[in-house]
């Protein structure tokens, strides 16, 4: 004869309060393991960098600034741990719980824990005057039309460049597009305003409108000799114009010449 489900429960021996108190306590083990397998990956996750003052002392400022007071010093030996970065002002805490703001400057003299001394990319004149990248817009003239214009460069050292630069232009009678590939030379990149030459080779695409007569697109091979200006603007950030002139390798034996002038706005990291 079959019983119900509530006949075989009525059946059963009652759970004592040691039972209960006994998967309590393994549910409350399995928890606490669990936690204690993610606790590892936070505790990294909070990991600080550590640096060691090998100055006299470090000077903490309670702001990001020159003009916030100094209120603590670090002495030669101790350590300091970078919580954040705010522009040219690193937030730290030192080894007794006490936070403040180093400046770049300042921090750039401190060491690690194998004793080299911390480098990083300036934001500033020193990171203008050496940086491994850099890239830019511009707009100007290019043969009468109208140009836009962007690059991106890789440095060779302080004073040689690599650039590729990008261009299109729209004129009256034709448009198109140019790939330049070239040697930029600053002379004086410690300079708030630098001049530089450059000096390349590329190719040009002509898009002629429509016309009368039919005028068919032609790509040419191109040669370009030019010299500019950089100016330090702010952070990471420069002003750059540039004036190039091209020769244009054409099919027709008959090489054209073509002048250019941009100015625009780049950045380097």
């Amino acid at each position: 004869m079959a019983h119900s489900i509530s006949t075989i429960r009525s059946t059963l021996p009652p759970r004592s309060p040691d039972v209960r108190r006994h998967r309590t306590g393994w549910l409350i083990a399995l928890v606490l393991g669990a936690s204690g397998c993610f606790a590892p990956a936070a505790q990294a996750a909070k990991e600080y960098l550590q640096l060691f003052v090998a100055e006299p002392y470090l000077e903490l400022h309670i702001g990001p600034g020159r003009v916030y007071p100094v209120t603590q010093v670090v002495a030669r030996g101790e350590s300091v741990d970078v919580l954040y970065r705010r522009t040219e002002w690193f937030r730290v805490r030192t080894e007794r719980g006490i936070e403040g703001w180093v400046s770049e400057r300042d921090l750039s003299l401190a060491t690690l824990a194998d004793g080299t001394l911390f480098k990083f990319d300036f934001g500033n004149r020193q990171g203008f005057q050496s940086h491994h990248w850099e890239a830019g817009l511009s707009a100007g003239d290019f043969g009468g039309a109208t140009l836009i214009s962007g690059y991106v460069g890789r440095s060779l050292n302080d004073q040689l460049a690599l650039e590729l630069t990008g261009q299109q232009f729209l004129g009256n009678a034709s448009n198109g597009y140019t790939v330049d590939l070239g040697l930029a030379h600053v002379f004086a990149p410690e300079w708030r305003i630098s001049p530089f030459v450059s000096i390349g080779t590329g190719l040009i695409h002509v898009q002629p409108k429509v016309t009368l007569v039919r005028q068919t697109d032609r790509t040419d091979q191109t040669a370009f000799v030019g010299a500019g200006l950089r100016y330090y603007w702010t952070r990471r950030f420069f002003v750059r114009g540039e004036y190039r002139t091209h020769m244009v390798f054409t099919s027709r034996n008959a090489n054209e010449e073509i002048d250019e002038w941009k100015l625009g706005l780049a950045f380097f990291y």
